[in-house]
């Protein structure tokens, strides 16, 4: 028998719903209203009125650099995102399905190195950068970051939970070991692949303390370190402030919103033990 919910409750759940939707979209809102604004203040009054300008978006791009800024993201996520789908997904396919002592081995080495702060290795990374001749480089803003310990063993799991009699139903078929990987495995982890891309594109999209110690000349920046450029000393620039801001999170909004169906299936998928 299935218990109906009263009226007055799920006024109340619409009601709780509504208001911390509000409360979640309200910064973004006051955002990208305060980007819509002329030269001045911020109060109220301002907020409150009709009038928009789009001059702080034009100016960005073409006094600020804010075009070079948003192509070195774009390209940097990119790399980063199908580095990280390639080799991470060769490394816990290994993992999974041959057994060994050197591949246990490896994989706890995956687990400690989650356990480790990130912050713990600015250092090192700087000397290492500058030592090998890649600091204020693209390499710098990409090599480490081409595998992601949380992919390899998120994307192990997610093999785990796939039949080997699938792939060895293409060995009997003559594939190789290749074939196998990328025609048959691959296709199957596309849940768990896309939670990684997501994942890692978030990551290095937003990314600031590295990118920012990692190079020092103006073409090599990224958004971020862009934005916080953008503050000035004695004051803050709220208008231009809030337009980078706003192209900043645009790309964001707009990846979630058109792949948040896969981001759910790819968290869900592999729950179960079949």
């Amino acid at each position: 028998m299935v218990r109906r919910s009263s009226p007055l409750s799920v006024t109340l759940r619409y009601a709780a719903s509504i208001i911390i939707l509000g409360i979640m979209i309200f910064p973004l809102l006051w955002m990208f209203r305060v980007s819509l604004l002329g030269p001045g203040g911020i109060g109220f009054e301002r907020l409150a009125s009709t009038a928009i300008t789009l001059g702080n978006y034009a100016d960005l791009f073409t006094s600020s650099g804010m075009g070079r800024y948003l192509v070195n993201s774009s390209l940097v996520a990119a790399v980063v995102v199908g580095g990280n789908i390639l080799f991470c997904f060769m490394v816990a396919y290994t993992l999974a399905r041959y057994r060994s002592l050197s591949n246990k081995l490896l994989f706890i080495s995956v687990i400690l190195v989650l356990m480790i702060p990130v912050h713990i290795v600015i250092i090192p990374m700087y000397v290492l950068m500058v030592r090998t001749g890649m600091y204020d480089t693209y390499f710098a803003l990409i090599l480490p970051w081409l595998v992601n310990p949380i992919g390899v063993f998120l994307v192990k799991q997610y093999i785990e939970s796939i039949p080997p009699s699938m792939e060895e139903a293409a060995r009997i078929d003559g594939a190789g070991e290749f074939r196998i990987l990328f025609q048959v495995v691959m296709p199957l982890c596309k849940p768990a692949l896309a939670v990684l891309a997501i994942q890692v594109f978030f990551t290095n999209w937003n990314a600031f303390l590295f990118p920012f110690i990692l190079t020092s000349s103006d073409e090599l920046r990224t958004l971020p370190v862009g934005l916080a450029l953008l503050q000035g000393h004695q004051a803050i620039d709220w208008q231009h402030l809030m337009a980078g801001s706003s192209i900043a999170v645009l790309p964001v909004l707009i990846l979630f919103a058109f792949l948040q169906r896969q981001v759910v299936s790819g968290i869900t998928a592999g729950a179960v033990k079949q």
